[in-house]
């Protein structure tokens, strides 16, 4: 074969290799990012997989503490959805310079736990101002969310102090990242009490439920979700739009949150 000859065929061959490479990108699905509160890590996992099913999109989520993503957002993360645990940190984001929301609305709303590991002694009772809750910690330390910054910790202070329990409970915290590691900490016995959602509580077989706290005793926990940037893609539209139908509603309440639209027509 002369060198012409050789020449002809490597090109022949990188424009075969090129146009292969862009049909094959050509089928890739968009990616759409979506940074959710970590206490929705199982049902936004679940909800990824059915709508992959259905939809040529590659869903990536994001987990952490709403406080974080909302930082992280801010500084230039390149999230496409943004699903809060609390609408302090999506009232936040927005008001953020460089930063625009869209889409805008609450969807799920959930309940405040208070939990022991599995093996735990202690009996099931009602977080109020007649049942406290430094007596059954004996010598541990309550888990929860760091509440200068995380949801979760957030609402159980607020809790917490309407009960007239802080004062005597804050020196005894065991501060955590985000609400799945509060959980993590009662999961492993390192605190023998802890408060999280009771979604969070439901998705755990080595933690117990020991009681709700009253839905007076702190804010609504709703989560509101937003699309990030001046002009979301249709993919993006498209999934928040599923988000909110029907399939996606059976989903989040099978991991233990309450949908907005259904609490709306109870």
């Amino acid at each position: 074969m002369s060198l012409r000859s050789l020449v002809r065929l490597c090109i022949v061959h990188a424009l075969a290799l090129s146009l292969g490479m862009g049909s094959l990108s050509a089928l890739a699905g968009e990616r759409v990012k979506v940074f959710a509160a970590a206490s929705l890590t199982d049902a936004v996992d679940a909800l990824a997989e059915a709508y992959e099913r259905d939809h040529d999109v590659d869903i990536v989520p994001v987990y952490a503490a709403s406080s974080t993503l909302a930082r992280q957002i801010a500084n230039g993360a390149p999230a496409t959805v943004y699903l809060s645990a609390n609408e302090r940190w999506m009232d936040w984001l927005d008001a953020q310079e460089g930063i625009t929301l869209s889409h805008r609305h609450d969807v799920l709303s959930n309940r405040l736990a208070l939990i022991a590991p599995r093996d735990s002694y202690l009996e099931d009772f009602t977080p109020d101002e007649t049942a406290s809750i430094a007596e059954r910690l004996g010598e541990g330390r309550l888990a929860l969310g760091n509440p200068e910054h995380v949801p979760a910790g957030i609402y159980a202070k607020q809790a917490l102090t309407s009960l007239g329990q802080w004062t005597s409970l804050a020196p005894r915290l065991a501060r955590a990242d985000n609400v799945r590691s509060a959980l993590a900490l009662v999961e492993r016995g390192e605190a023998p009490l802890g408060v999280v959602y009771a979604s969070d509580a439901q998705a755990s077989d080595k933690v117990k439920t020991l009681g709700l706290f009253p839905d007076a005793s702190h804010e609504p926990i709703i989560y509101p979700m937003a699309l990030i940037g001046d002009a979301p893609s249709d993919a993006a539209k498209s999934l928040a739009d599923w988000l909110d139908g029907r399939q996606a509603a059976a989903i989040f309440q099978r991991f233990g949150f309450a949908t907005v639209a259904a609490e709306d027509a109870s």
